[in-house]
């Protein structure tokens, strides 16, 4: 069997690491390239791995890669996954899928036009406490599902991040998408109503750090997702994603990372939460090299990523406008 053979494409987000880590334990997969324009920031990977370096991404297009994973800063996303769909090339992008939604779009036609497949990364999909509950859900163990209150509350990242011109937006954007691809996929339904507000209340930087994002679904169902960059340098983790599931016969409750050490450290001088559950980026990796191994579809899509984004867009139509917005 011959191995899929998976370039990386910029470590400028962090969770380019694990994607690497775990594509390294895979044996039927090979990375055969990393390209990043600023190779410090891969050094380590190179002289360990041995993997061959591009600072322009566009030469490692033109290897036999099947296919490539993209962890630019945000507003390189739309670019970088055309040309790779153009070199004919299978793409993995990260969150959010884009910036706007003429770019995502655009991302989506091009890869459906080159016949490549095209997924965005939400691995919180892996999360066991999120399959368990989707599967009660659809049991119909709680009976109709009322409201869903989430969180994604996590640690001021900054770099980039706080960088607009790179970022495309702040919290709202980083945070909402998570969680809202989680009710897409769990409700079966898109929001047809957003409203949100946000803040810059814990950090001095030129981005919102903080939001409260309100949807509206067509059958009446109303949910909120608390999206922040709350969480200081002495919590003992970096963040959470929660969902608290209200339907006319119970309750769900999601706390995805409370499979944990609590480990209190002299050294630190604080108390860490070290998670050993279930890897979801493990999970995420696999079922993507799985697809293009089998040749279906993959179960994450463009329109998947265009869809959350989306919601996080027009929580920012609305907190310019005052008020609620209708999605198109």
């Amino acid at each position: 069997m011959q191995p899929i053979k998976i370039g990386m494409i910029s470590f400028a987000h962090s969770h380019a690491n694990t994607y690497l880590n775990v594509l390294l334990s895979m044996p039927d997969v090979k990375v055969t390239a990393i390209a990043d324009d600023n190779r410090e920031r891969v050094e380590a990977h190179l002289a360990k791995h041995g993997i061959p370096y591009f600072a322009d991404y566009r030469e490692l297009l033109q290897t036999d890669v099947d296919a490539v994973i993209i962890c630019s800063e945000n507003v390189h996303h739309a670019q970088m996954t055309i040309d790779a769909a153009l070199a004919g090339k299978h793409v993995l992008c990260e969150k959010p899928l884009g910036v706007s939604v003429g770019e995502m779009q655009r991302m989506i036609a091009t890869c459906k036009e080159r016949q490549v497949q095209l997924m965005t990364a939400f691995p919180c999909r892996y999360i066991p406490a999120v399959v368990e509950a989707k599967a009660a859900m659809e049991r119909g163990d709680i009976g109709n599902i009322i409201a869903v209150k989430g969180t994604n509350r996590g640690t001021m990242p900054g770099s980039w991040f706080i960088d607009p011109a790179l970022s495309g937006g702040g919290a709202v954007l980083d945070h909402t998408v998570h969680v809202m691809d989680l009710l897409n996929w769990m409700l079966g339904s898109r929001p047809i109503e957003v409203y949100a507000e946000s803040g810059t209340l814990f950090h001095d930087i030129p981005v919102d750090d903080s939001g409260m994002v309100h949807m509206k679904f067509p059958d009446g169902t109303f949910a909120v997702i608390d999206t922040s960059w709350s969480r200081t340098k002495s919590f003992p983790f970096w963040g959470d994603v929660t969902m608290e599931i209200i339907g006319t016969e119970g309750v769900i409750s999601i706390d995805s990372f409370s499979q944990k050490n609590e480990v209190y450290s002299d050294t630190k001088m604080k108390t860490e939460w070290k998670y050993w559950g279930y890897s979801m980026n493990k999970g995420l990796i696999e079922a993507f090299v799985d697809a293009l191994r089998a040749g279906r579809g993959v179960p994450i899509t463009g329109e998947d990523g265009l869809y959350s984004a989306q919601v996080a867009l027009a929580a920012y139509d609305s907190i310019r406008a005052g008020k609620p917005v209708t999605m198109c």
